[in-house]
């Protein structure tokens, strides 16, 4: 689908965030092996939180889809309907619950699609390994087979690829024989790391942190076995990688300010790193009972690492164009195993806009020249981050055509329809093909 956005000014002053797909498909997982029920409340309808519900279900847990609720009925030991896991595109889903199967004592495959297909996934291999579970594929185009059952252990963990396969381990492990200890060096994205600790913790399980550093790269934990946890309620985060375009937006393409509301901020999100970056560009921001206010303006520019955070680099990115001075986005490696390698995709995007990015990669970072885009039309290369970031750059630049803008059905469905009713101007293009 092609769509095009036309230069807007908003009309309306007040948006509801998303809900966080992040925290919906940890708080799915956690519910598949629960004890008794969870409730999850204004669900995420995003494409990955679906894949996430789809795999609950196959690994043998009970899921009732509700008008405004969700209710899994966890199941443990497990006992998978298929001997095939259906993540999609998500990448999350796959480590997450291609960890969870690995409980199981069968061999299960998980089938990927897409942009999931053409990412290295070598990692699971590395990751279950110590812990006696196997597996075989995880090059592009490879299907992943898994074959448990995992057991606790004493390992150590070089997690500087993905925070994602830490994520699976410490939901999985509770549930394994025997106790683990975890030697944790070079973490990434720290806040999903506390993310998932807290939502564990919530649901009642012990994991007791040991060590950790100063720098927070490098920590232990200790995770006794044969737990399991339990089914509570629990309703979903406003999004704040979503927010991220939202604030953008009304940054840029606001009379006065804008309203995001639902960002109650439960649970630790890294992308609320957001309200820093902004208000380091010189940007204005207030608190609200329920999220966050932008007040119109033109950042001075942006200077922040995002190497915790690297899902920022597509929304700052956006706005660094309208800067006053360039902007200098740190962690650039963090963008080479996305849905797309997000680094190369945004220079050669923006060039076609007239817009100079420069990757500097003994520097780790991303140099974004100001500068006034061109009318023009983008290819998301089917990442959802990028398809919200062309959005942007249309609304308040001079207009963009989306090619496969319904990608962002991956994290954010209800986008487009948001955009168009704060009045943003959106046409669908007929009868091309993108």
């Amino acid at each position: 689908m092609i769509l095009r956005v036309l230069p807007s000014a908003l009309s309306g002053d007040t948006v509801w965030a998303p809900p966080s797909k992040s925290i919906m498909q940890r708080a799915v997982a956690i519910a598949t092996v629960a004890d008794g029920t969870t409730m999850i409340r204004r669900p995420s309808e995003s494409d990955d939180c679906t894949h996430a519900l789809m795999m609950a279900a196959e690994l043998g847990a009970e899921v009732e889809l509700g008008e405004s609720a969700v209710a899994i009925h966890g199941n443990f030991p497990l006992a998978p309907r298929s001997a095939t896991i259906h993540p999609g595109e998500s990448g999350l889903g796959m480590r997450l619950f291609g960890t969870l199967a690995a409980l199981h004592d069968g061999p299960l495959t998980a089938e990927r699609q897409e942009s999931l297909l053409r990412r290295d996934m070598h990692g699971m291999q590395r990751i279950l390994a110590p812990f006696g579970a196997t597996v075989q594929g995880g090059k592009p185009g490879e299907e992943l087979r898994i074959q448990g059952p995992m057991k606790g252990a004493e390992a150590t963990i070089d997690c500087s690829e993905s925070s994602q396969h830490l994520t699976g381990l410490l939901c999985a492990l509770p549930l394994a024989e025997k106790e683990s200890t975890l030697h944790l060096t070079n973490v990434v994205s720290r806040p999903y790391v506390d993310m998932t600790l807290e939502m564990l913790e919530d649901a009642g399980l012990d994991i007791q942190v040991v060590a950790d550093d100063e720098d927070h790269r490098t920590m232990s934990l200790q995770i006794p076995g044969g737990q399991r946890p339990q089914g509570r309620d629990v309703a979903m985060d406003g999004d704040w990688s979503g927010a991220a375009f939202l604030l953008g937006l009304g940054l840029l393409c606001s009379p006065h300010h804008l309203t995001i509301e639902g960002l109650h901020s439960t649970y630790t999100q890294a992308d609320e790193a957001i309200k820093g970056a902004l208000l380091f560009g010189g940007c204005r921001l207030a608190g609200t009972e329920e999220g966050v206010q932008v007040f119109a303006g033109r950042p001075k520019g942006f200077t922040v690492d995002l190497t915790d955070c690297p899902d920022l680099f597509p929304p700052l990115a956006a706005m660094a164009v309208f800067a006053k001075k360039p902007s200098r986005l740190r962690g650039l490696h963090r963008l080479e195993n996305k849905e797309s390698n997000r680094g190369a995709t945004i220079q050669k995007e923006w060039k076609k806009l007239g817009i100079d990015v420069e990757l500097l990669v003994d520097d780790d970072t991303m140099l974004i020249h100001p500068g006034k885009p061109s009318m023009g039309r983008m290819s998301t290369h089917g990442d959802h981050r990028l398809a919200m970031a062309a959005a942007l750059l249309g609304a308040a630049g001079q207009g963009m055509e989306i090619e496969g803008a319904e990608c962002v059905a991956k994290s954010y469905p209800a986008f487009f329809d948001d955009l168009e009713a704060l009045g943003v101007q959106i046409q669908v293009v007929a009868g091309e093909a993108g």
